[in-house]
């Protein structure tokens, strides 16, 4: 179910939403990380890191997610920073968690490293 577009989401927290493919038009229901600030809610956005299974083939740039039960995450994932989505915050199916601030600083680090 889709959340009402009142609903707040904070940076770092843990979503559900359709994350689009970035090499085919397609998309996967997938937890993601809100990486944006309410300043771009006010456009009606969301811009939104991948999160994956610490299974798939390691990328540098990843950042282990640490503590699963605040995140809520049913399994070891790690945080995409360089793929990432702009939705509509309507798309968020449901929030699930919240990154640890010691991971949460080091998407940071990393999404500015490719801003820079």
């Amino acid at each position: 179910m889709a959340t009402s577009d009142d609903e707040r989401f904070e940076p770092f927290d843990v979503v559900v939403v359709p994350f689009p493919y970035a090499d085919r038009l397609a998309e996967r229901r997938r937890p993601a990380l809100i990486i944006s600030n309410r300043r771009l809610a006010l456009y009606g956005l969301v811009w939104l890191a991948m999160i994956t299974s610490a299974d798939n083939e390691r990328w540098p740039s990843d950042v282990p997610v640490a503590d699963l039960e605040l995140s809520g995450l049913p399994a070891s994932s790690v945080v995409r920073p360089p793929k990432i989505a702009c939705i509509e915050p309507s798309r968020i199916d449901r929030h699930i968690g919240r990154l640890d601030r010691a991971a949460a600083r080091r998407v940071s680090q990393r999404l500015r490293g490719f801003l820079g």
